[in-house]
């Protein structure tokens, strides 16, 4: 079992920051890869970057490569998404979720409770 929640959303500007955090626990989880997705109004959820914990390697989603960037500590079991010249096209759901490293982002295994970004113009 792998329990995740998630922190940091809010209100920023475009152009703005905003950092998120997803705070991981439960056992062996070092077999996970952790991601984030979004979903904006009257849109599909979407995986916007993950990375494999024990590895360390990263995947961007286009919409946010060179903006957004995520990043684990391990000593604190948490994993973060800086998210950098925010645009309003930002604004969403923001969720954090785990699958097993033989598993699929088409169904991950774990997901946390959401976080609401807004931004606006």
């Amino acid at each position: 079992q792998v329990q995740l929640v998630e922190s940091g959303g809010g209100l920023a500007q475009a152009g703005g920051s905003l950092r998120l955090s997803c705070a991981v626990s439960g056992r062996t989880f070092n077999r996970y890869y952790i991601g984030w997705f979004r979903q904006a109004p009257e849109k599909e959820r979407e995986l916007i970057t993950s990375i494999w914990w024990s590895a360390g390697i990263t995947y961007y989603a286009d919409s946010v490569k060179g903006r957004f960037t995520i990043s684990r500590d391990n000593a604190k079991n948490t994993v973060y998404l800086q998210m950098n010249s925010l645009q309003p096209e930002d604004t969403a759901v923001y969720y954090c979720a785990a699958r097993d490293f033989s598993g699929s982002w088409s169904r991950p295994d774990y997901w946390g409770q959401g976080t609401q970004v807004t931004v606006s113009s």
